[in-house]
């Protein structure tokens, strides 16, 4: 006879194994990305507006913004102007997020400087939507604002922040070397 130990004990190993089959599948047909877009819905998160965007009050985004340009929402990092223009930052963002594992353009405005993406986390590919407005500063000169938001988690331990930091970094390294040419 099995114990009340015992089938919490089997219960938990079934649901771990169906976890591990559903990782293992990962963006393939009944896979886990199947798996939370069944549970939360589509994993873009969608547009933003930097100047009137409020956060969630959930420690699960990130936000960098040059100083003004985020009037409702406190910056977590600030952007500095680039020396390259608005057409160029974006291609550098581009580059950027293709250099990203698991990271995937999911919408670029044809009429405005503004890109959306959607990463993954490594191990069970939780969803991250980023987006990206660049602003131009004057002649040869742009900046631009980041959001990253998780769709599912409580708390992102600070993964959206380190995210926009590593691009941020990245993305002034290559503006300011062309800028220097």
């Amino acid at each position: 006879m099995i114990g009340v130990l015992g089938l919490g004990s089997l219960g938990l190993g079934s649901l771990g194994l169906g976890l591990a089959v559903l990782v293992a599948r990962g963006s393939e047909p009944g896979g886990i990305e199947e798996a939370w877009m069944l549970l939360f819905g589509a994993p873009d998160l969608g547009p933003v507006d930097f100047p009137t965007l409020t956060r969630t009050r959930l420690p699960v985004d990130g936000l960098a913004c040059p100083p003004g340009h985020c009037e409702r929402a406190r910056a977590d990092l600030t952007v500095p102007v680039l020396p390259v223009p608005g057409d160029r930052l974006r291609a550098i963002v581009a580059e950027v997020a293709a250099e990203t594992p698991r990271t995937d353009l999911v919408f670029r405005a044809r009429w405005t400087e503004e890109d959306r993406y959607l990463t993954r986390s490594s191990i069970l590919h939780r969803p991250a939507t980023i987006n990206v407005a660049i602003i131009g500063a004057g002649e040869g000169r742009s900046t631009l604002a980041l959001y990253s938001r998780s769709q599912i988690a409580l708390a992102d331990f600070g993964s959206n922040r380190a995210r926009l930091a590593a691009w941020l970094e990245r993305i002034g390294e290559r503006a300011r070397r062309e800028g220097a040419r």
